[in-house]
């Protein structure tokens, strides 16, 4: 499997056809150099609000409640895309909103034109308290022709639990788009990522939206550095990095990735990090002891 990792650049749209262009642009280039998996970043969607008038870009809420008029056709063009070049893409999230609730949803298309999609499961303080987005209550593995594959958007790649799920059910490759607009943020999904790998025996793919946009409250500042990330062991490099960008600059990141590579190291590995982790299950007697 090839996969293509998107250092994606906000930009400040004046039309819907040069959205349009942009998108097309971007996967013909991973296309044409091969690549059979397209990962895009975490709300690299709501660059589409540059599209409104400025009293909607302004506020959040109203910039979420515009873009569901646009959605049909985000899907449409990224459907047609995946069909027309014979790729996977995964889209940039979308606010989407739901008769449940807002969720941030990242759609899933196949070479056939199929859609699915994940939704965010746990989100940050921002996107709770500040734009009402909700968790989603779902995981989904899915079976590629490569492949399966299972994503963790952002946030959700901090939490062990939600990626032994994917990988229990088979996933090798763990998708991770994000959007953090500092370094700290940044490092806590990187460092998150390297130990979904580490403890899973797994790739882990990391894709970041990068650039600013000093009209949206949402997305005024990006910071990232796409990565694959690997189990430190045998057949693998030792800092379990296979490869990253350039921090913050626009570009496409390639990858070959080597499936079998990975079920070699869970059945000869240096260390059995897969078939350990029930160890950790088992109670074990706890004890507080005073030590003052």
């Amino acid at each position: 499997m090839k996969a293509a990792l998107a250092q994606y650049p906000v930009s400040f749209l004046h039309s819907w056809e040069e959205y349009q262009q942009k998108i097309s642009h971007w996967v013909e280039e991973a296309s044409t150099a091969g690549a059979d998996l397209l990962v895009f970043p975490e709300y690299a969607s709501m660059e589409l609000a540059s599209l409104f008038t400025d009293d909607i870009r302004e506020v959040v809420l109203k910039q979420i409640v515009e873009m569901q008029s646009l959605l049909p056709e985000v899907v449409a063009l990224h459907r047609n895309l995946a069909q027309q070049n014979g790729v996977y893409i995964l889209a940039g999230s979308f606010p989407v909103q739901t008769a449940e609730g807002t969720v941030n949803r990242a759609h899933f298309f196949n070479p056939r034109g199929q859609m699915e999609f994940q939704d965010k499961c746990i989100m940050t303080r921002f996107e709770h308290e500040q734009w009402g987005i909700q968790g989603g209550d779902h995981l989904k593995v899915f079976e590629t022709r490569h492949g399966k594959v299972g994503v963790l958007i952002c946030y959700d790649s901090e939490f062990p639990l939600l990626a032994r799920q994917l990988t229990d059910a088979g996933a090798d490759v763990l998708l991770v788009p994000s959007c953090t607009d500092t370094m700290n943020g940044f490092y806590r999904v990187r460092v998150g990522s390297q130990a979904r790998a580490l403890e899973n025996q797994c790739f882990v793919l990391q894709s970041p939206l990068v650039g600013g946009a000093p009209w949206s409250e949402a997305i005024d500042i990006n910071l990232g550095q796409a990565a694959v990330y690997t189990p430190p062991d045998y057949g693998f490099p030792p800092n379990g990095i296979l490869t990253e960008g350039e921090l913050n600059a626009p570009q496409w990141l390639y990858a070959n990735l080597d499936l079998s590579a990975l079920r070699e190291v869970r059945r000869t590995g240096q260390v059995f990090n897969t078939r350990d982790w029930p160890h950790q299950r088992s109670e074990r007697n706890l004890k507080v002891v005073d030590f003052v």
